[in-house]
């Protein structure tokens, strides 16, 4: 039954599960409150706020995203230290929104939600512990880069030293003057390099295939400058938009089609590696694929660790793990105390393992069976008043993740604002609608530099990448509001009276 509760001048009261409480379920929260919505729960596998920026704890993390761009539009922070920031600090900022937004007694943490059916007209939620609770909407907020990866190495389990991925840090490893491996060279590889090569008595990096880098310095905002944005807080906007237009006229350009951008960005990396002077490291060092094809790995300060003496680069392949350490194919022990994933995650499961049933018994896990897809990146077709934040095609790839949920949370607030007025009770994109979306991608994909040839985890199960092959702005564009003709819409009492009224 639909619940009916009066929400101000004659509107219904949506009930709302967030699922995640990481950046896009806060924002979510956010937005609902903002909007007068107090009957949402938020549901929180881990046991605290922050998603991604509680999980990884590991030295040296920080963001690739300059910190202005990085940011909530309706909660600007004028103390970011430094121009990419680092991920304590960007914990603290989510802690501190959801504070001022009063939403901890609206998160259930160490929950982790099982099932979410559709019966009824409702979302029947179930958690792993039991415990039931039905809800109007369903906002699914789970992030992209959740489940870690670690490769099937033979004799891992033997390894007598301390092991773990970078994203389940262990903090009581001591690692001043020990023997340290990183075993992968994305972001997360070159930040911890860059962290633990200076204080470690050897450090190895162990490199499957070279990364392309951009060579873009971190430097820090001045006390003045921060002391201006706190006394004027209306400078903190025109100040983000204007990080924003750089990074999406630059980056966000290069990468979905040729231009000056690409040529730009593309000759500063391939000036970069020559920093590298021994000419046969160098080669070592440089990939094979064009930059950007992978996500670039940004940040100055890495290659020159590799001339001291205790610090090396490993790229002969491993063949097992032992006891003492690292062997490789080339017959040689690297003995260690310390070995480090930093191998990345399953970027193509989003809300999963979480299930949902939709009409008919549809299973989000027999629909995503071959590839994670949706409609627009927000909602899925047999899945009424379900919407996804940072779901399938998201363009995580050219823009900042806070802009995207933003503009997806955006959406989903029109939809229920559709649903609080009385004139939808269910919604769901048409599947001709969907197919036809992602039809339309695949046919400019192939323009995208993702499309050039290399192997990233932006490829998916097809053999085609699974980001957004469009400028940033046209994800805000074609989600300004929902389409009628591209939903399913089941209509709300409003809307039957009105029927009724007109004889239809």
């Amino acid at each position: 039954m639909t619940q009916t509760t009066n929400g101000g001048a004659g509107l219904r009261t949506p009930r709302v599960a967030i699922i995640g409480a990481g950046m896009s379920g806060i924002g979510m929260a956010c937005k609902l409150r903002m909007a007068g919505i107090e009957t949402f729960h938020i549901y929180e596998k881990w046991d605290d706020l922050g998603g991604t920026w509680h999980a990884n704890t590991y030295p040296g993390l920080s963001c690739d995203v300059p910190s202005r761009n990085y940011q909530y539009t309706f909660a600007p922070n004028p103390d970011w230290s430094q121009i990419f920031s680092p991920g304590p600090e960007i914990w603290a900022y989510l802690n501190r929104v959801a504070d001022d937004f009063d939403l901890k007694g609206r998160v259930s943490l160490r929950t982790e939600v099982a099932e979410a059916r559709w019966e009824d007209g409702e979302w029947k939620l179930r958690t792993k512990a039991g415990d039931e609770a039905v809800y109007d909407f369903v906002i699914t907020a789970a992030g992209g880069l959740v489940q870690t990866k670690t490769p099937d190495l033979a004799g891992l389990a033997d390894f007598e030293g301390a092991r773990f991925h970078s994203a389940e840090w262990d903090h009581s490893v001591p690692l001043e003057g020990r023997r340290i491996a990183v075993v992968g060279t994305g972001s997360t590889g070159m930040q911890i390099t860059r962290a633990l090569a200076p204080v470690a008595s050897k450090f190895e990096l162990f490199q499957r295939t070279p990364q392309w880098i951009m060579p873009l310095a971190n430097r820090r905002y001045t006390v003045v400058g921060k002391t201006l944005l706190r006394r004027f807080p209306a400078l903190n906007r025109p100040l983000a938009r204007a990080w924003q237009i750089v990074t999406e006229g630059t980056f966000g350009i290069a990468v979905i089609r040729p231009g000056w951008q690409r040529t730009l960005l593309s000759a500063m990396c391939r000036l970069h590696v020559h920093r590298v002077r021994d000419p046969e490291l160098r080669k070592r060092f440089t990939p094979t694929d064009k930059p950007m094809c992978k996500r670039l790995v940004m940040g100055t300060g890495f290659y020159g660790l590799f001339s001291r003496p205790h610090v090396h680069l490993v790229d002969s392949p491993i063949e097992r793990v032992e006891a003492k350490g690292i062997r490789t194919t080339d017959g040689v022990l690297h003995e260690l105390d310390v070995i480090v994933m930093a191998t990345g995650f399953d970027a193509h499961l989003f809300v999963r393992p979480m299930e949902l049933v939709g009409t008919d018994g549809v299973k989000l896990s027999q629909t995503w069976e071959l590839e994670p897809y949706g409609y627009r990146s927000v909602a899925l077709p047999g899945f009424p008043n379900v919407f996804m934040l940072i779901g399938p095609h998201s363009p995580f790839g050219n823009q900042s993740l806070f802009l995207i949920s933003e503009t997806q949370a955006d959406f989903a607030m029109r939809c229920i604002e559709l649903w609080r007025t009385g004139e939808v009770d269910a919604m769901s994109p048409t599947r001709e609608a969907t197919d036809r979306f992602n039809a339309e991608m695949k046919e400019v994909l192939p323009d995208t530099i993702w499309a050039s040839g290399c192997k990233s985890w932006y490829i998916g199960a097809d053999g085609t990448p699974s980001v957004w092959p469009y400028e940033a702005s046209h994800h805000r564009e074609i989600l300004q509001a929902p389409e009628p003709a591209d939903w399913d819409m089941k209509p709300g009492p409003t809307r039957s009276a009105a029927r009724e009224t007109a004889g239809v």
